[in-house]
């Protein structure tokens, strides 16, 4: 099969603009085209299922070893795998996680995106120092974004000078601008115009891309040789059904998850917290993942049957709530000075920071046995959130990967995983594994559940009782401020 992966020289760079004008414009020519995000990022897949038309999945060697990421790559490839890389090309924790990693485990050939806005000659200057910073670099040349009409030539002089690829350029227009998003770029359900806009986009990469030449790199990607990375992974006897809040407020996501719980015989169950009126009758296991809760605060509050309904359920079944699901489980979501009533299963409150509390990858250490597996299990995880939790709980200590740096958090028992850290279920095989056979081994939720007398009076007790579990005098964790890692600012900017 064929890979290309297009990376930067730093966030900012253009290189998701030009991914997406580039795999439009392949779409368009009638290719099968698959998407490959670098790291753990959850909007730009977003940006390439929605807006193109393509599967998109991840690609992270902090959470997978190498034979799992080619294995991974080969199962997901189409006629033309595109690969965006995360960050600068060579940025990693140290280079563990960098697009250049990816490109070496996966053998896939690399251009770099360079934005030549403000600069002339500098601009051979910075293609000289990635071609020769590092050994088994995969580049193969470059595209020069907001390049002048007046330096094309020059540029191309500089390209042959150095020995590598000119692919082309992509002049700015603001019509194809692509804004800024609530936590980097914005999601592709909130582009005013988006299709028309990336339709444009492959135009004009059309036009101003040598696609020929992008194909033929491609086509030079060497196949991948790995052996079946997890075969412990396999359908239970049991048919499971697992419900994933899916809407506009939670789409945070990995397809790798889904494809990981279906892989075991799961029917994954979708619904929508925003207009549903109560979580699917039969099912075994419930996930909240993350997204934007705040957005849609006063809608979440609103439908009160979804709220008790996601109560009951989470005492029912195994469930997993991250990041924008564990603040929904609150009891309340604080936003621009007012209270919105969440689903009350922890008590406490939400509220925004108004600057980045924690990001990176961490790993989760398991205090007690809980449903991922046995007390001391070690768990590997990614934060990225600017919301914090006055009762962020204390069921594990978190440990940062790229730094010294401790702190407890999250709720982890029997039946609950809720806590800001993302689970990568391919990164945790055996973790995810326990999960699931939780989720089979459990009762359904239905009908009669849902059923039951709506009067809250009548359900408070229950209700408080289950409580007292999550009501706990920890304070929240280490000050934000002094957990923000510049090196490990992971494209994946996500909640």
């Amino acid at each position: 099969m064929s890979r290309i992966m297009i990376a930067g020289t730093g966030s900012g760079a253009g290189k998701t603009t030009a991914v997406i004008g580039l795999m439009k414009a392949l779409v368009n020519r009638g290719m099968n085209v698959s998407a490959f995000k670098c790291g753990p990022d959850y909007i730009d897949p977003m940006f390439h299922k929605k807006v193109v038309g393509t599967m998109a999945r991840n690609l992270d060697s902090i959470f997978c070893d190498e034979n799992r990421i080619r294995y991974l790559t080969s199962v997901n490839e189409g006629e033309i795998s595109v690969m965006e890389g995360v960050m600068g090309y060579y940025d990693g924790v140290g280079t563990a996680g960098s697009s250049m990693e990816i490109s070496r485990i996966t053998k896939t050939p690399v251009i770099i995106v360079i934005d030549c806005k403000g600069m002339g000659m500098s601009i051979g200057a910075v293609m000289k120092g990635f071609l020769t910073y590092r050994n088994n670099h995969q580049i193969v040349g470059f595209i020069f974004n907001r390049l002048p009409d007046s330096l094309e030539k020059t540029v191309r002089e500089i390209c042959d000078e150095l020995h590598t690829g000119y692919f082309g350029r992509i002049p700015f227009k603001k019509e194809v601008s692509i804004e800024s998003r609530h936590l980097g770029l914005i999601t592709a359900d909130e582009m005013e115009d988006l299709k028309g806009k990336v339709e444009k986009l492959a135009n004009l990469c059309e036009e101003y891309l040598d696609l020929s030449a992008i194909i033929k790199a491609a086509n030079k990607a060497e196949p991948l040789e790995y052996e079946e990375p997890c075969p412990e992974v396999k359908p239970l006897q049991n048919h499971t059904r697992i419900a994933l809040a899916d809407d506009r407020a939670f789409s945070f996501i990995y397809q790798d998850n889904i494809d990981f719980l279906e892989r075991m015989g799961v029917e994954v169950v979708r619904f929508s917290p925003l207009k549903d009126e109560h979580v699917p009758w039969g099912i075994n296991g419930l996930i909240l993942p993350g997204g934007y809760p705040e957005l849609y605060a006063e809608e979440l509050e609103n439908n009160s049957s979804m709220r008790k309904s996601i109560r009951q359920a989470v005492l029912a079944v195994p469930t997993i709530a991250e990041c924008g699901g564990f603040m929904y489980l609150h009891d309340f979501l604080r936003s621009k000075g007012k209270d919105y009533e969440m689903a009350g299963v922890i008590r406490g409150t939400v509220h925004n920071e108004n600057r980045l509390v924690r990001f990176g990858y961490v790993e989760m250490e398991c205090k007690e046995e809980n449903l991922f597996g046995q007390k001391g299990e070690k768990i590997k995880a990614h934060e990225f959130h600017y919301w914090d939790s006055d009762n962020g709980g204390s069921d594990c200590n978190v440990r940062k990967l790229s730094r010294k740096q401790e702190y407890e958090h999250g709720y982890l028992n029997e039946n609950l995983y809720a806590g800001f850290p993302h689970i990568y279920f391919y990164g945790n095989t055996q973790s995810a594994i326990s999960f699931v056979k939780k989720c089979s081994g459990t009762s359904c939720f239905d009908s009669d559940i849902n059923n039951k007398d709506t009067d809250e009076s009548k359900d408070t007790d229950k209700i408080e009782d289950t409580d007292e579990s999550w009501d706990t005098d920890q304070s929240k964790g280490t000050d934000g401020s002094k957990d923000i890692d510049g090196i490990e600012d992971i494209d994946g900017k996500n909640q």
